[in-house]
């Protein structure tokens, strides 16, 4: 059997992602519904910092029935110069899916290219897709469906961004990016969203706020200086940001149904306003849990087979 990976989200087909979202919902419902996992190791390495992947996917594989191994970048021998080639042929001896948020996405690459069981990309600086998961998952639970949504983001073309253009155009949604010139999403993100579209999806960016707000039925944001960022360049960045803040003002161009959504941790008063926040438009506690259960789905679509 072909053993499959998520690394950006492209790896999944449209009709995938469709029923997975599904399966999702009914993970949600009954939580305790499957034992996919049951007899199972994960391997989670944890790189970098983290409170919503940590916890989810802890929890996550547990309620699976599998036992999560948590493993700290400084307890690895990645630090001491060990391959990542090495290391995913060892753990795949050991484990049956290995999870990594790390910082660079070509070690994430070489660890699925050499390993012999499912790796997870929990986050590097090209992509996040388990977030977008779990934003999708959201935007069908508040509107029913996800063709024919138009989700606009402001502010940094991160990882973030990247994946909601991926994921959001395979699963037919309109996803609008407006960022800065200079901070606009890569141009290989661009191309990858571009191979994913399916029917009604697209992906496309600009550099007005109010261009993408307008008709959106969910905006999006995320912090504006991120892990790793130079300290020294902060002050640009949140220079560069400053219009793009989701408030109140910037909803009003949105539908009168409009959400607000963020990926978290917060800033309030910087990327996004205490009022939105807390605010009865945000969806964004919703969005955090619905972590737990998108990816949930995707360990039993990856490994409970």
């Amino acid at each position: 059997m072909v053993t499959r990976h998520f690394l950006t989200g492209a790896e999944l087909t449209s009709a995938e992602l469709d029923s997975l979202l599904d399966r999702a919902l009914e993970l949600k419902a009954d939580r305790l519904a499957s034992q996919a996992l049951a007899g199972k190791s994960v391997a989670l390495v944890f790189e970098q910092p983290s409170t919503r992947t940590r916890v989810s996917f802890e929890v996550g594989v547990a309620e699976l029935g599998g036992t999560p191994v948590i493993l700290r970048g400084d307890e690895l021998q990645l630090r001491r110069g060990e391959s990542a080639r090495d290391t995913g042929m060892v753990l795949s001896r050991f484990v049956h899916m290995i999870g990594i948020r790390t910082g660079d996405h070509a070690p994430l690459e070489e660890l699925a290219e050499h390993g012999d069981v499912p790796v997870v990309n929990m986050l590097t600086r090209d992509h996040h897709p388990c977030q977008a998961l779990a934003d999708l998952l959201t935007l069908k639970e508040r509107f029913g469906t996800l063709y024919g949504l138009r989700l606009a983001y402001v502010g940094d073309g991160n990882n973030v961004a990247a994946s909601l253009m991926v994921l959001g155009a395979k699963a037919g949604l309109e996803v609008v990016v407006a960022a800065p010139a200079e901070l606009a999403p890569t141009d290989d993100a661009m191309a990858l969203a571009e191979a994913a579209q399916q029917g009604s999806g697209s992906a496309s960016v600009v550099t007005d706020p109010a261009e993408a707000v307008a008709g959106a039925h969910a905006v999006y944001t995320d912090v504006w200086v991120s892990m790793g960022d130079d300290p020294n360049v902060a002050s640009d960045r949140r220079r560069s940001l400053r219009p793009y803040r989701l408030d109140g003002a910037l909803l009003e161009g949105a539908r009168d149904d409009v959400i607000a959504l963020h990926c978290l941790p917060a800033h309030p008063g910087e990327e996004i306003t205490a009022e939105v926040l807390y605010g009865d438009r945000s969806a964004i506690w919703d969005q955090a849990e619905n972590r737990l259960h998108a990816q949930k789905a995707l360990m039993e679509l990856l490994v409970g087979a």
